[in-house]
């Protein structure tokens, strides 16, 4: 399945200020890597959000808002958003900002030994 590279560049340009974005295809789609882990990502037409475990169910019973699903399984902590919930930009930001403040919250990644 293709990703929406609209949604895309709106995301792009909502990090364009961080020096911590990285793109990078994942999950199904392409996904934005901020600080070295993923935040957020396009899958088809729809937003994934990493929200983490602790807020994962209530986002769940948000309008519009679904499992991630890789494999057959639901990894916990990671939604994706329908199109009618983020057509503006401000509601973009909105779950964008969620994602951001999640992995705000996390150890930054062990960097991997070389060679």
């Amino acid at each position: 399945m293709a990703h929406d590279a609209e949604l895309q560049g709106r995301i792009r340009t909502l990090l364009a200020a961080r020096l911590d974005v990285e793109e990078k295809r994942m999950v199904g789609g392409m996904s934005f890597v901020v600080g070295g882990l993923l935040c957020v990502g396009v899958k088809g037409d729809r937003l994934l959000v990493r929200v983490g475990p602790a807020a994962y169910e209530s986002t769940l019973c948000e309008p519009g808002v679904g499992p991630l699903e890789l494999g057959g399984k639901h990894p916990k902590g990671y939604v994706l958003v329908e199109p009618a919930q983020i057509r503006s930009d401000e509601l973009l930001r909105s779950w964008v900002e969620r994602g951001l403040a999640f992995v705000a919250l996390q150890p930054a990644p062990r960097a991997r030994p070389t060679g």
